[in-house]
C-alpha cells in the first residue's frame, strides 16, 4: 500500500511537470455522450452502489505502465498549452495525473457543465512521454490517477490535488505542501490492518469566469462503505474546503474515522528519541489542537512513539480540532529543501451537531521522514451500520494559523530533560517538564501577577512546579518534575490560572513513556 510520504515525495518530484487537457474538452465538450448530474444524484448512486457487493478496482493496465519506474514516471508530461478551462480564460486550471508507479487504480474524470457531465477521455495526445518512456505501442483509454488545480494568475503552482486511495491536500499563503487529508479513515490504529477507501469518480463543476473557488464531486467506494462527497475549495492565504460527505455502510465498522488528517512527527524538542541528523527538528505537524464543545482548548504535542498508540479525547459536539505546524521559526529545522517551517496546518471545522465521540489521535513509530506516522480524526459514538445514511458536514482551513484566534494563551514549546537541580549531588532520577505559553491574558502581566500552575499526573510524583516570566520574551515559563517508577506510560494535564480560578492558558496534555519503555531519552 503507497504511504502518503511516497505520494508527497512523487507530488513534489512532479511538480511544475504536468498540465492537462486538450482543446476537445471545450466549450459544452462535443463528440462525447453526457448524463444529468446533481449531488442528489451522487448520493443515490452512492446509495445503490452500497447496497451491491464490493467489486475492488482493477489493476489490469498495460504492461508498459506496470513497468515505469520512478525516473520514468517523472518523465511523463503534459502539453501545458491544453489545461482545462485553459481555452476558456477561467480563473482556475485542471490538471490530470498519469497512471504508474503507486498510482495504478485509474478513477474516472468528469467536466460539469451546465447540469450535464461529460467524461474525460485518456489520450496518448494528451501527454509528451519524453525519450525514457518513448511513444507507448497501446494507446488504448487507460484513464487517470487523478488530478490537481491551479489558481490564476500564477498557474504554475497549484492549490489542491487528489491522488491515491482517498487522499487530498492543498496548500495556503505560503504555498507549500505538508500534511494530507483523506475522505474516509477505516479501522485506523487497531491491531489489524486498516482499510483505505478509494475515490473511484471525479466530476469537477466548471468555474464561471467570475468565480472565487471551484466545486468538486467525488464518489467513494470500499469493502466496508460507499460514499458521496461534495467539496467547495475557495484559494487563499487561508484555503478553505467546505465538505459534505453522505456515507452508506455495507457492513458494520468498528472504527470509523470521520475528517481524517495524516502528518509526520519524526522528532522535535520535545522528543528526540530519533535525532541523528543536523536538522533540529523534523516535522509536518508539532501538535494536535482541540476545541472541546465545553469551549476548553486543549493542546496534545505530538510524539514518535516507540509502539502503535492510540489516544482518544472524549467529547460532544466538538467545535474544532486540528494538526497544526505552530513552529514556524527557519533556524529550529535548518532544511531549506523540505521547509517545514512553510508546512501547512489543517484545521477541522464542524458543522452543526456531531453529537457524542471522541477525537482520536494515532501516533506510529517511524525511523526518519519518508513515513506518515500520525493520524487524527472524529470517531462518532454512534454506531455506523447497514441500511443508514450518515452525513457529515465540516470546512478545512490549510494555512500557517488556525481560523479561530485563542482567547487564551497558546504553547508554544514543550522541553524534557533531567530533573532536579543542576550540580546537586545524589540528583534524583526524575524528568523536568518545562512548558511555555504566550497570548491571551498572559501578555502584559508581571512577575508580581498571581498566575498559579495546575498539574496533574496519573501516577507517579510531582514536585518544584513553578510558573514565572521568561525573561527576554512575551512567554510564561511552567515547570514542575516528574518522579515515577515502572514502564508504564504517564498522563499529564497542566494550564495556569489566575486568582479567581479562571484558565489562562490552553491546557496541555501529554502521555510521557520512561526511558526504560521507550530505549531512550
Amino acid at each position: 500500500m503507497l504511504t502518503r510520504r511516497e505520494l508527497l515525495q512523487t507530488l513534489l518530484a512532479l511538480a511544475g511537470s504536468w498540465a492537462a487537457l486538450p482543446s476537445t474538452s471545450r466549450a459544452a465538450p462535443t463528440g462525447t455522450s453526457a448524463a444529468p448530474f446533481s449531488y442528489d444524484w451522487l448520493r443515490s448512486e452512492a446509495r445503490r452502489l452500497a447496497a451491491k457487493p464490493y467489486i475492488a478496482p482493477s489493476e489490469n493496465v498495460p504492461a508498459w505502465v506496470e513497468q515505469l519506474d520512478w525516473d520514468a514516471y517523472q518523465s511523463i508530461r503534459f502539453d501545458p498549452q491544453h489545461a482545462l478551462w485553459r481555452a476558456e480564460g477561467l480563473p482556475f486550471q485542471a490538471r490530470l495525473f498519469h497512471l504508474g508507479l503507486y498510482f495504478k487504480h485509474a478513477v474516472q474524470i468528469h467536466e460539469v457543465v451546465d447540469g450535464l457531465a461529460y467524461p474525460i477521455h485518456y489520450s496518448a495526445g494528451l501527454f509528451d512521454y519524453g525519450e525514457r518512456v518513448g511513444q507507448p505501442e497501446r494507446l488504448e483509454d487507460i484513464g487517470f490517477a487523478g488530478f490537481r488545480v491551479h489558481v490564476g494568475p500564477d498557474f504554475e503552482r497549484d492549490m489542491f490535488s487528489f491522488l491515491g486511495a482517498s487522499y487530498f491536500r492543498a496548500v495556503g499563503g505560503t504555498k507549500q505542501y505538508g500534511l494530507s487529508a483523506r475522505g474516509l479513515a477505516i479501522d485506523t490504529g487497531l491491531a489489524r490492518p486498516e482499510e483505505f477507501p478509494e475515490f473511484r469518480q471525479f466530476w469537477l463543476e466548471r468555474p464561471g469566469p467570475e468565480s472565487t473557488g471551484v466545486t468538486v464531486h467525488a464518489l467513494l467506494d470500499s469493502p466496508s462503505v460507499a460514499g458521496a462527497y461534495r467539496f467547495r475549495i475557495t484559494p487563499g492565504e487561508m484555503t478553505l474546503m467546505d465538505v459534505d460527505a453522505a456515507l452508506y455502510p455495507r457492513r458494520a465498522v468498528e472504527r470509523l474515522g470521520i475528517a481524517p488528517l495524516t502528518s509526520m512527527y519524526q522528532y522535535g524538542e520535545n522528543d528526540r528519541r530519533v535525532s541523528d541528523d543536523f536538522r533540529g527538528e523534523i516535522h509536518d505537524s508539532d501538535g494536535l489542537s482541540i476545541h472541546t464543545g465545553s469551549g476548553e482548548w486543549i493542546w496534545r504535542p505530538l510524539v514518535n512513539s516507540p509502539v502503535l498508540r492510540v489516544n482518544s479525547f472524549l467529547d460532544r459536539n466538538p467545535k474544532g480540532f486540528g494538526l497544526l505546524q505552530r513552529d514556524r521559526d527557519f533556524d529550529h529545522y535548518l532544511d531549506d529543501g523540505a521547509w517545514y517551517d512553510l508546512r501547512p496546518s489543517v484545521w477541522v471545522e464542524p458543522v452543526g451537531d456531531w453529537g457524542d465521540g471522541a477525537v482520536q489521535l494515532v501516533e506510529i513509530p517511524t525511523a526518519d521522514e519518508t513515513f506518515d506516522n500520525i493520524v487524527a480524526f472524529w470517531n462518532p459514538a454512534q454506531g455506523f451500520v447497514p441500511g443508514q445514511e450518515q452525513r457529515f458536514s465540516y470546512r478545512l482551513h490549510w494555512g500557517s494559523q488556525t481560523p479561530i484566534p485563542d482567547p487564551v494563551a497558546a504553547v508554544i514549546s514543550t522541553r524534557i530533560g533531567a530533573g532536579g537541580i543542576v550540580g546537586q549531588k545524589n540528583r534524583p532520577p526524575s524528568r523536568k517538564f518545562v512548558i511555555d505559553f504566550e497570548g491571551g491574558r498572559l501578555d502584559g502581566l508581571t512577575a508580581k501577577a498571581s498566575v498559579t500552575p495546575v498539574i496533574t499526573a496519573s501516577r507517579g510524583t510531582l514536585s518544584d512546579q513553578a510558573a514565572r516570566p521568561l525573561l527576554g520574551t512575551k512567554a510564561w515559563r511552567c515547570s514542575f518534575d516528574l518522579l515515577s517508577e515502572g514502564d508504564e506510560p504517564v498522563d499529564l494535564r497542566c494550564y495556569l490560572r489566575d486568582d479567581e480560578g479562571g484558565a489562562l492558558t490552553e491546557t496541555w496534555l501529554y502521555q510521557w513513556t520512561p526511558a526504560s519503555a521507550r530505549g531512550a531519552c
